[in-house]
């Protein structure tokens, strides 16, 4: 029987536990989770999911699609849509500490008169965005694998691709104590590899190739640019909620929660524009703008093909540590909503052993190993042009009602500001989401309506709304 902890510290059986939520009408913090996850590690989990491989694959993307060095631009605007956001982020989840993140809060803002509508929505949609999302690290991985094999077959590359996504699955596949040690030790490596990268190109800066914009670089055509320049940086700073995803395994969320969030933020922000600026100081933005791996091109040509294998080593490792720490607060999502029965059943089921989410865990995997057969350019900005609807727009809207629906809600973090970081926040995803491609917002909204069909056919079988009057559980409020 799995176990947990009471605020005692003590061991409390799954069927107290099970017995005390059913009473209470609240949820039990730490559920079959173990507090164990505190700023530092937390902070750890953040930093490793925002950068990853994302830098590395997404410079020459950039650049490209900004037209010149003023591509640093699109950095800086992620990093306020991205701190904007956080704010919104840290609130709710200092406030709701729950395993699930952005489920919980929509669960509790929209109950009141879509019943379980939105928090569904999001689970539909979270069990491809995020698996896709961490092919793509995969991906990115293998391509940088192409420096060591530049001549690799088709079925060489795929191979290797699905044997990473097991090994990913296979160290996730245990408890969060074990875990801990690893995320940090691969955020060092991370760290590392960034830092390297940024030397390397300052060891041989020029201002002039940094600095220099090309002729009508800030023209008409400049808005344009920013907007597909922003859906590259903002996707690059996706990551700072992680530790939102595993509130019950946070010590003191209500410190460890904004405190990871808002200082992950700050500390990429300034490490992006410390890797950019190096990056194109080193050759011509045009190389840039075509380069397949800009790290391996950097450092090669600033200190050799030694270095440049090494490091190129470590950006391996960092797109590793990227997929492994998205997938561990991933794969908490659809556990928390089926034990809330809003999600199916089999979600719901910790590890008899362990005590973690298997099923959702081998899940994602499954889905996650899959996508590194396709070309995820585009399927990826079309499930972010659905979570911006699902997900980030309706995020903000939560905290709004929440404020006003329950001004009782014990809040350790209250957003600074308020309410112009809400504000901020929704005027940077609505630019995103138009800046998409057409055939992104189509199929986008495709899978949001094909999300709604299956919603009804589940409320009808399951009799909830709007076959039945919403049933309003304020989880959180009151609760310590």
């Amino acid at each position: 029987m799995t176990a947990s902890r009471d605020m005692t510290g003590n061991d409390m059986p799954a069927a107290e536990i099970s017995k005390q939520a059913a009473e209470t009408g609240k949820p039990v913090r730490g559920e079959g989770f173990h507090r164990s996850i505190g700023l530092f590690s937390g902070t750890a989990i953040n930093m490793t999911q925002m950068c990853g491989i994302g830098p590395f694959i997404t410079i020459p993307i950039m650049v490209a699609v900004m037209g010149g060095p003023q591509a640093i631009i699109g950095w800086i605007a992620g990093a306020i849509l991205a701190a904007a956001d956080g704010m919104v982020w840290a609130e709710l989840g200092a406030a709701m500490p729950g395993s699930g993140g952005t489920y919980v809060y929509l669960r509790e803002a929209f109950q009141y008169r879509t019943g379980k509508l939105m928090p569904f929505l999001f689970i539909w949609t979270v069990l491809l965005t995020i698996p896709l999302i961490m092919s793509t690290g995969i991906i990115g991985m293998v391509e940088y694998l192409g420096f060591f094999f530049p001549h690799m077959s088709w079925t060489a590359v795929h191979l290797i691709s699905v044997l990473a996504s097991f090994l990913v699955v296979f160290l996730l596949y245990r408890r969060i104590e074990s875990i801990r040690a690893i995320t940090v030790a691969l955020w060092i490596i991370m760290l590392v590899a960034v830092i390297g990268t940024s030397a390397a190109g300052f060891s041989d800066f020029h201002p002039d190739l940094a600095f220099t914009y090309p002729a009508g670089a800030f023209g008409s055509h400049f808005f344009v640019g920013l907007g597909a320049g922003l859906i590259i940086g903002i996707y690059d700073y996706l990551g700072y909620f992680t530790t939102a995803y595993m509130g019950d395994e946070l010590r003191d969320p209500g410190r460890t929660m904004p405190g990871s969030i808002l200082i992950s933020v700050i500390a990429m922000m300034f490490v992006y524009l410390a890797l950019n600026i190096s990056v194109m100081g080193v050759v011509p933005w045009q190389d840039v703008a075509t380069s397949k791996s800009i790290a391996s091109l950097v450092v090669e040509h600033s200190w050799g093909h030694f270095a440049a294998a090494v490091m190129t080593i470590l950006i391996i490792v960092t797109a590793f540590a990227s997929v492994f720490a998205g997938l561990l607060g991933g794969s908490r999502v659809p556990y928390q909503a089926a034990h809330d029965k809003v999600f199916l059943s089999a979600f719901g089921h910790l590890h008899a052993k362990h005590g973690f989410p298997h099923i959702a865990l081998l899940t994602m995997g499954v889905v996650m190993a899959a996508g590194t057969f396709f070309d995820l350019t585009e399927v990826i900005n079309m499930l972010l042009a659905a979570t911006i609807i699902v997900q980030s727009a309706a995020q903000i809207v939560a905290l709004v009602v929440l404020r006003k629906r329950q001004p009782g809600l014990r809040r350790p973090y209250k957003q600074w500001l308020y309410p112009l970081p809400c504000i901020v926040a929704m005027a940077g995803w609505i630019y995103v989401y138009v800046s998409a491609s057409a055939f992104s917002l189509i199929l986008s909204g495709a899978w949001i309506v094909a999300g709604l069909v299956v919603f009804l056919v589940w409320a009808k079988v399951n009799k909830s709304w709007p076959f039945a009057p919403v049933e309003i559980r304020e989880a959180y409020l009151g609760s310590d």
